[in-house]
């Protein structure tokens, strides 16, 4: 299947209740399966106005307790950045899926990773944080919207995973039927009143900044518990590495096949892939750079994950930057050909 078409297949059988979202290349597939899909299972799917409405959409059918979930790519991400700091603010618990393609601005349909910082960082407005999860095959396409939706509604916060125009639009073996999804109660929802509680609220507004404090150390408390206990990764070659690559998505899939061809010249080198890009896997790449004499972060942007990257470590081994822009793919030969020409310049130095 499509990597898009994979991840839709997927949300249906996660339990996905609702659908709102727009068409942009290149996830529209997503859209175009769950528009003929979603309704054979009598669940919701709405085709929005607009970006800035679809999320909104994922707002209320979250508050009401229902699994609720978008798509888009790049320029319609930004748009909803305001509404994903809302979920975040009145803690609702969403999947929100960017097949990411390469920018500034409208940029190109080619894939691209520059939406690291806007995924990572909070696009939106004020202190928030949102688990980011970066699949580099269509198997992970799927498999990630029943971990994602999971840990939605674990922490009552949104989940984003961070894909590409490749792996949206390439074709791969997939498996169903691996992943049951977690069903947890939601007391919390908007369902109206009963005859054991009041009616329950939902805001992200409160006007006394004591208020706001209080709700906002309650976040940062869930935020630090989701770093502690949910930073996700893979290792590849890393036990004799003397050098590691640091890449994510399609580009550790490239860096993955470098190792190879830098392991036949007799170069011992790893590959360390975040598979959530928040909370980041500091704390290995840490332990491995007492291990290596430098680091490579390999990114299909100018230089965003080696910012993390360079955190990690904090100046215990040297950590160097290989990128492509506006949609161009490096391969994998021309990556090993900047590995040795760092490895040179390093050993000059």
């Amino acid at each position: 299947m499509k990597g898009n078409e994979a991840l839709a297949k997927a949300a249906i059988e996660a339990g996905c209740d609702a659908y709102f979202g727009y068409p942009i290349t290149p996830q529209s597939e997503v859209l175009e399966y769950l528009a003929r899909e979603m309704p054979k299972h009598d669940r919701i799917v709405l085709q929005a106005e607009s970006e800035v409405a679809s999320i909104n959409m994922v707002y209320g059918a979250a508050g009401a307790g229902f699994r609720a979930m978008t798509s888009s790519s790049s320029p319609g991400i930004s748009l909803m950045q305001e509404g994903i700091s809302y979920l975040a603010g009145a803690e609702l618990p969403c999947l929100i899926v960017n097949v990411n393609r390469a920018g500034p601005g409208l940029g190109t349909i080619q894939p691209g990773q520059g939406d690291y910082f806007q995924a990572t960082k909070g696009g939106g407005h004020g202190d928030y944080r949102m688990i980011v999860l970066a699949p580099s095959s269509v198997q992970e396409m799927a498999d990630f919207v029943f971990l994602g939706f999971d840990l939605a509604d674990k922490y009552r916060n949104p989940v984003m995973i961070l894909s590409d125009g490749a792996i949206g639009q390439m074709m791969e073996k997939v498996t169903f039927g691996k992943f049951k999804s977690t069903r947890y109660e939601k007391p919390w929802a908007t369902v109206g009143k009963s005859a054991t509680r009041e009616r329950n609220y939902i805001t992200s507004l409160h006007i006394q900044p004591e208020k706001m404090e209080k709700h906002n150390l309650k976040l940062e408390a869930k935020f630090r518990v989701m770093k502690e206990t949910e930073a996700r990764f893979e290792e590849i070659s890393t036990g004799d590495a003397e050098y590691l690559f640091v890449a994510y998505g399609l580009s550790s899939r490239i860096c993955h096949k470098a190792v190879d061809l830098a392991r036949e010249k007799g170069i011992r080198i790893g590959l360390l892939r975040p598979i959530t890009l928040w909370p980041f896997p500091a704390e290995r790449l840490l332990q491995l750079a007492g291990q290596v004499k430098f680091m490579m972060s390999v990114e299909l942007n100018a230089g965003q994950m080696v910012e993390d990257v360079k955190l990690a470590v904090n100046g215990k081994t040297p950590v160097y930057f290989y990128g492509r822009l506006g949609g161009m793919i490096p391969t994998p030969e021309e990556i090993v050909h900047q590995l040795e020409t760092v490895i040179h310049e390093h050993h000059e130095n």
